[in-house]
């Protein structure tokens, strides 16, 4: 059985989804491969602990801390080699990007291109940090939630761009970094009509196949 619920945060409602134990997703709105339909479809379990232990560390981070990344269980579906390099991303410390090419030497993979799209398979943004991995000159190309949250997600963290080693600025209209003041799990009826509004603005989307066309290093 596979439970959903959704969250309000500073980058717009989010759809989290559990085994009942661990978690199994973490979607911004609007990320390619949304589950839209298993959304749907599926139970809303808002009181699961592993939501509210999801939902307190992002509290946290959204707060601007920076919480243990092994604190909430997660058990992302995949093949071998994409959790091996979602494992890989979990490693990569708060601040810091890493390259898709350096992911691919240090995993003993011949092609960035396969990382890449390890990388864009992820389905728990976030707490697994693929928005920290960036193109061989820097730039922030690649991230299925859209780039302008990648760049704000960089800059919340304090990491420093690879292209002229200052921090990486902020840009557009996404909320400042701050002190939080979003709720926690919605009640089932408030789910629900979150959930609803969120499909209902993907079917009008055609998510653009660059977004995921990472650059080698």
């Amino acid at each position: 059985m596979e439970y959903f619920t959704t969250q309000t945060t500073p980058l717009g409602p989010i759809l989290l989804s559990s085994d009942g134990d661990r978690l199994t997703g973490l979607w911004l709105e609007g990320q390619k491969y949304y589950p839209a339909a298993q959304a749907q479809s599926g139970q809303f379990q808002n009181d699961l602990p592993i939501f509210r232990q999801a939902a307190d560390w992002l509290e946290a981070y959204f707060a601007g801390e920076r919480p243990p990344m092994d604190t909430v269980p997660l058990a992302p579906q995949g093949t071998e080699f994409q959790k091996l390099v979602w494992a890989r991303l979990r490693e990569i410390p708060y601040g810091e990007t890493v390259t898709y090419g350096q992911l691919a030497r240090e995993l003993g993979c011949m092609s960035p291109q396969a990382v890449g799209g390890a990388v864009g398979r992820n389905p728990i943004t976030i707490l697994i940090p693929c928005h920290r991995v960036v193109g061989a000159d820097g730039s922030l190309t690649g991230y299925a939630g859209g780039l302008e949250k990648k760049r704000w997600l960089l800059s919340h963290e304090g990491a420093r761009s690879l292209r002229h080693g200052s921090a990486v600025p902020p840009e557009g209209e996404l909320p400042r970094r701050g002190k939080r003041s979003w709720p926690g799990p919605p009640s089932e009826r408030e789910a629900g009509a979150g959930i609803s509004l969120v499909t209902g603005r993907l079917r009008n989307m055609a998510p653009s196949r660059r977004e995921l066309s990472p650059q080698g290093d």
